[in-house]
């Protein structure tokens, strides 16, 4: 292998080179196991699997992240409201990660975030809310973070001038965590990539390889250029998500369980919508919902309800939209109306369907199941415990592996970017004048790729202005379109303004702005032509007029008809398989 080669490997590197080598590596090797779905789960597995000395492989038929784990409430937190349905251990296991998120694995990535707890009945609900605060403080909570704050209502319209007078007569401050989900996910896989995966986004699996009774493989499509190989490998994890039903069929099995898909809609804000210095997580009929702070912007959701339509683009409706604000203005002193959205996002969460036809009531928790030789699906569960998920889908892999496993040690590596981290905020402004930046604006790029920010700025080297900010999204330079390109696996226009920034949610215009621009940008890396920028542009802006048109419609069905119209990006996508 070649010295440069080498250094990619071992920087995670996901560009056009690697892309090449890696199909041909699909082909031509044989795995001890293929991972079947780029969400955080399955890039998980491949990094748990990796770290064990295995010989993996990755794939996914979108993009890393396309489907729920771009669309979260991207917050690593141990879910206070489950220590009220007593599942301490489910609590106690979410707290760990976080703890973990913040010290070790992801310190880049994953940051503290305030929230307000604002109580409304007397005598009761203090102590009980201080009583369940104090259990999340001492069962992991309160190492990395604060603990809880008590304040009085005078105190708490201090800390969140916003909410009326009226909406509370106290409030307690606790602490949380949040993280950019889609670019966490993508560094998952990287750095399993690092670690000998082969990560392949746009290779569909179209069929199941078997050897008598087993399973033994995968057949997959490069959904880019429409070739076809077969992938050999010892064991196979399904961690498709939503999906997972989906592939059980193909596979020719019966599935241990079944998956049901709720929708969760969230709407994104200008921060000064909402006059506050802490998020709020406030109670309704149903569930709970948060209002996150997201840079200059905040984040409010989540609707929780059935969804039986496209699994691919889940929409959010005119009453999912309306239910958010209904619950969210009934505490705020200045209403939210419509016209100051600036972003609409819906995802689906995997729910392991129990008897109540309620997807609230179904459960979080995850399941494994050996489903036949050589095949183990993994579903449900939450986006803080995926690490937790992925070493028990790579355990229930031992007896199809030949020789001794070893044990997961996923607790102990560093995601790409995070060594050196903590000494490269302290050396930001030194940063900063060595590349004619604001201090702010290196901060902000160490908060999204860690130590990897030299070879984000060292490709301006030979062209300064890439150090510009992106047209119409100021928040992002060029470099960041190029990077996402020559090292981030991005290979459609949708990729980057979607997942690898968050363009199209932070700004009005949901990126139809930026899109010609960031597509010449790309164009350069991937060697498209002007006929393809003039495609990749036309498919963006169709997408979004697609999930505007969606988001006036009054029900799930008139919704998903407008966003399913809107073409693919990816065109050689077979849905559904058969």
């Amino acid at each position: 292998m070649s010295e440069d080669k080498t250094e990619n490997r071992l920087k995670g590197t996901l560009g056009p080179t690697e892309r090449a080598e890696n199909w041909r590596r699909l082909g031509a090797d044989e795995f001890d196991v293929v991972v079947i779905g780029g969400g955080v789960t399955g890039a998980g597995a491949a990094l748990d699997a990796a770290t064990r000395g295995l010989k993996v492989a990755l794939v996914e038929a979108r993009d890393l992240a396309a489907g729920t784990s771009s669309r979260s409430s991207k917050l690593f937190h141990g879910g206070l409201r489950y220590l009220e349905q007593l599942e301490f251990s489910l609590v106690r296991e979410a707290l760990r990660e976080r703890e973990l998120m913040l010290t070790r694995i992801a310190p880049h990535l994953v940051k503290p975030v305030p929230f307000l707890y604002p109580l409304t009945r007397r005598v009761v609900e203090r102590p009980y809310t201080a009583a369940g605060l104090f259990l999340y403080d001492t069962m992991g909570g309160a190492r990395s973070v604060p603990g809880q704050k008590h304040l009085s209502r005078a105190g708490a319209l201090r800390m969140v001038p916003a909410l009326k007078r009226s909406a509370l007569i106290g409030g307690i401050r606790y602490y949380d965590a949040q993280a950019d989900d889609a670019r966490h996910t993508m560094t998952v896989a990287r750095t399993a990539a690092r670690y000998g995966a082969v990560v392949m986004n746009s290779t569909q699996v179209t069929g199941f390889l078997r050897e008598a009774d087993r399973v033994a493989g995968v057949r997959v499509r490069d959904v880019e250029t429409g070739a076809e190989t077969e992938v050999r490998a010892q064991a196979v994890i399904n961690a498709t998500g939503v999906w997972t039903d989906e592939l059980q069929k193909l596979s020719g099995g019966r599935g241990r369980f079944r998956v049901r898909a709720s929708k969760g809609v969230h709407i994104v804000v200008p921060r000064d919508r909402i006059v506050s210095e802490t998020g709020m997580i406030l109670r309704t009929e149903k569930s709970v919902l948060f209002v996150i702070p997201w840079g200059n912007h905040w984040i409010v959701g989540t609707t929780d309800t059935d969804w039986n339509l496209d699994l691919a683009h889940p929409a959010a409706t005119k009453s999912d939209i309306d239910y958010i604000l209904e619950h969210v203005n009934t505490v705020l002193a200045t209403p939210l109306k419509h016209d100051d959205i600036e972003g609409v996002y819906a995802g689906l969460r995997p729910l392991l369907a129990g008897e109540s036809e309620e997807t609230s009531k179904l459960s979080r928790e995850h399941a494994v199941a050996r489903v036949a030789p050589g095949l183990v699906a993994i579903a449900g569960g939450k986006y803080t415990t995926y690490r937790v998920m992925a070493a028990d889908a790579v355990d229930a892999i031992a007896p199809d592996i030949t020789g001794r496993m070893a044990s997961s040690i996923t607790d102990q590596v560093p995601l790409i970017g995070a060594d050196g981290y903590h000494a490269l905020v302290n050396q930001a402004d030194q940063l900063a004048a060595e590349h004619g930046l604001h201090p702010y604006r290196i901060r902000h790029l160490l908060d999204r790729y860690g130590s990897e920010v030299h070879d984000v700025l060292g490709l301006a080297a030979d062209k300064p202005e890439l150090l510009k900010p992106i047209p119409a999204a100021p928040n992002y330079l060029q470099a960041e379109a190029v990077y996402a390109c020559s090292h981030e696996g991005a290979l459609h226009l949708e990729d980057v303004l979607t997942r690898r920034t968050r363009i199209s949610i932070e700004y009005p215009h949901r990126g139809v702005e930026s899109a010609e621009p960031v597509a010449r940008l790309m164009a350069e890396v991937l060697g498209w032509d002007e006929a393809q920028i003039e495609r990749e542009v036309e498919v963006y802006t169709q997408r979004v007029e697609a999930e505007r048109d969606s988001q006036t419609q009054p029900d799930d069905q008139a919704a998903d008809a407008k966003r399913s119209a809107a073409p693919e990006a990816r065109d050689r996508l077979e849905e559904p398989l058969t």
